[in-house]
């Protein structure tokens, strides 16, 4: 008797779905590639056929140039070789989502990244029963536990007005983190103008053609000191401390991650103010999602993978890691 999910073969540079002879988020291009979301880590270029949401197409598209596409809305079903295959929301980023495969009464449902905390600017995670549940465990660490994403913007919003002569400069990931912080600041009251580093902005209108009200978005770059006093400014990482950052008024250094959980990262980025905010699962989310979908097997992509493998196993839930090459934003 064939194991369960024996027509499924993890490589180091994907997943290769063999009756359907196509890719999961493969690391190297292919002929046939099925992308769950936009990050690099995940969707790459290069690929003969490419079939993703039209959300994570359109990312592509504003990040490598015009992708060969097949755009599956949500809940639309595809027939690719021997597979039937649906995507279903992931609840990580716009167009993020879990693909659903079904073939010979057997089905695996891969999440790529996912969470199950609400986020304003993309579609909630859908749980789907399933033989085989194919994980990311990125905060799979029972240290990660999130805390309210509305506590830590107040927190946010209350620095920035109790400083008004200075400015509040948030690194945050171009991808996703960036837009959520700014829907989840006007959710919480702050409809002031927002300025963001250049390197944001064509995600940013990209999410705006979608229609997530981003509300008022001005660049930062060439405005005066003082006009950005007691303002917010939102920034790639990797410019929270360099030549760019310099010009600005006595900024109170942030950063959006769930990484912030741990002091020695935000002390590593000279973080002034953590701000945990994770566009993935934690702990609970993890565990949880396991519990409720309650599969014969977990596979585990990347992240933490030892102690949920453990976590599975001690629920008598069979569990095996994937290892997986090339996946993991650091700068979640």
């Amino acid at each position: 008797m064939a194991r369960l999910g024996a027509w499924i073969e993890p490589r180091p540079e994907g997943i290769y779905v063999r009756p359907a002879d196509a890719w999961i988020d493969p690391s190297q291009p292919k002929a046939r590639a099925l992308v769950t979301h936009g990050h690099a880590d995940h969707a790459r270029g290069g690929h003969d056929k490419v079939w993703a949401t039209p959300e994570t197409l359109a990312i592509m598209a504003c990040r490598y140039g015009p992708q060969p596409e097949n755009p599956v809305a949500y809940g639309e079903s595809v027939r690719l070789g021997e597979v039937d295959i649906r995507f279903i929301p992931a609840g990580h980023v716009l167009g993020s989502a879990q693909i659903v495969l079904d073939h010979g009464g057997e089905r695996i449902v891969v999440s790529g990244d996912y969470k199950r905390r609400p986020d304003p600017t993309c579609a909630p995670f859908e749980p789907v029963p399933c033989d085989v549940f194919v994980t990311e465990a990125t905060f799979g660490l029972p240290v990660f536990r999130h805390p309210a994403t509305a506590e830590e913007i107040d927190r946010l919003l209350q620095r920035l007005h109790d400083n008004p002569d200075r400015c509040i400069l948030v690194g945050a990931y171009a991808l996703g983190k960036a837009q959520r912080l700014i829907v989840e600041m006007r959710c919480r009251g702050h409809h002031d103008p927002i300025y963001i580093h250049g390197a944001l902005e064509r995600l940013c209108d990209l999410y705006a053609q979608f229609g997530v009200p981003l509300g008022d978005l001005r660049p930062a770059t060439g405005v005066s000191k003082e006009k950005l006093k007691g303002r917010i400014i939102l920034a790639p990482p990797g410019s929270l401390n360099d030549r760019w950052s310099r010009r600005l008024p006595d900024p109170i250094t942030a950063m959006a991650s769930g990484w912030m959980r741990i002091r020695q990262r935000a002390r590593q980025r000279l973080v002034e103010m953590p701000l945990i905010v994770s566009d993935h699962a934690d702990w609970d989310e993890l565990t949880e999602t396991i519990r409720e979908l309650a599969p014969r097997e977990v596979w585990i992509t990347h992240g933490r993978e030892d102690a949920l493998k453990h976590w599975c196993m001690t629920r008598q839930i069979k569990a095996r890691e994937l290892n997986l090459v090339g996946y993991e934003d650091e700068d979640d």
